[in-house]
């Protein structure tokens, strides 16, 4: 292995990687380069299989790891280039997560460059449906690992805990009528309707640290006319949990007679391990850490506000992107010795 271990400008770095269009289902380019740029660089590099040519992207050096870096380097759409405008580093990926990746790569090489090499890298896709990289990865993690930095907007925080997900779609069936009579059809939507009214006065589960279960109804289809009774109906609904998913599936039994839960998606709540003298924060949102168990104990760090994420406005102040790698290289000493 040859090290060419060098400083890195975490912002030349991202604005690289965030001008690849890698949306879900679209990160092949990306991950090529991403490989080709650490092997440069002398890491030994594996590319994970995924599906689709999509692979994940694992770097390390000659030791091994007790210590990795982590993030995703897919997008949510539409794609947008890079560009820098009033101390501030737009573009889709600059905060969730392509600036993340590039302040951790900056940070890898500050590292090295001090005679660190008991650290990794995992860049994985698919983390923004359903956490395809993340599952494929957790059947490859190497023995030994101790800890997991997973790079996510925090603010330069670190997160103590997260909130889970649980997502349901309720179907609902009738029978098709002439409006005119309504008495000879049985209406789905009336049915589903009812079914929401029921499940906005659930007592769902609580938590001292996450607060009190939440959810949203996403999408909701049915009928295929006004004139006509529908049969059939369905929405989708999201619950943001603070803890399993059981105890909020078993509440949702209460509308069995008015449709029927379909489970989607299910990623439990996660408390993270956290360090003195980081400042600590709860976050709502769900990362791929519960889909890396195998990876060591997990931790949460990254520069941006969750706030900006997905927008069309999606921004990270270009200080705090730098800010981010000294608090990324810190971490990682702090927890190597």
């Amino acid at each position: 292995m040859t090290d060419t271990a060098g400083p890195i400008d975490p912002v030349a770095f991202a604005r690289s990687l965030i001008d690849i269009d890698s949306t879900t289902g679209q990160e092949a380019e990306a991950g090529a380069w991403l490989a080709s740029a650490l092997r440069d660089r002398g890491y030994d590099v594996t590319e994970q299989p995924v599906a689709d040519d999509r692979v994940n992207v694992f770097a390390q050096l000659d030791q091994p790891p007790r210590v990795v870096l982590s993030t995703h380097f897919d997008c949510v759409p539409p794609f947008f280039p890079s560009r820098e405008e009033r101390g501030l580093l737009f573009g889709r990926g600059s905060c969730d997560a392509k600036g993340i990746l590039a302040a951790q790569v900056a940070a890898a090489e500050r590292l090295r460059a001090a005679g660190e090499r008991r650290f990794a890298m995992l860049f994985v896709v698919g983390e923004e449906r359903g956490c395809e990289g993340a599952t494929v990865a957790n059947t490859q993690a190497p023995p030994g690992v101790s800890y997991l930095v997973n790079g996510e907007p925090t603010d330069n925080r670190l997160g103590s805990a997260t909130r889970g997900v649980l997502r349901v779609r309720l179907h609902a069936k009738g029978r098709a009528a002439h409006s005119a009579f309504p008495e000879l059809g049985e209406s789905a939507i009336d049915k589903l309707l009812d079914a929401l009214m029921v499940i906005r006065g659930l007592d769902l589960p609580e938590d001292p640290l996450l607060g009190r279960t939440h959810y949203s109804v996403g999408l909701i289809e049915g009928g295929v006319a006004p004139n006509v009774v529908s049969a059939h109906a369905s929405a989708e609904l999201m619950f943001r949990i603070v803890g399993d998913a059981a105890p909020v599936l078993a509440a949702l039994a209460v509308v069995d007679g008015l449709v029927t839960v379909e489970h989607v998606l299910d990623v439990p709540a996660v408390r993270m391990h956290t360090v003195p003298g980081f400042e600590t924060a709860v976050f709502a949102y769900t990362t791929d850490v519960p889909l890396l168990s195998n990876w060591g104990r997990p931790m949460l760090l990254g520069p941006g506000s969750i706030h900006v994420a997905h927008t069309d406005d999606e921004h990270v102040a270009i200080g705090e992107l730098h800010q981010s790698v000294d608090l990324y290289e810190q971490l990682v000493t702090r927890l190597l010795y």
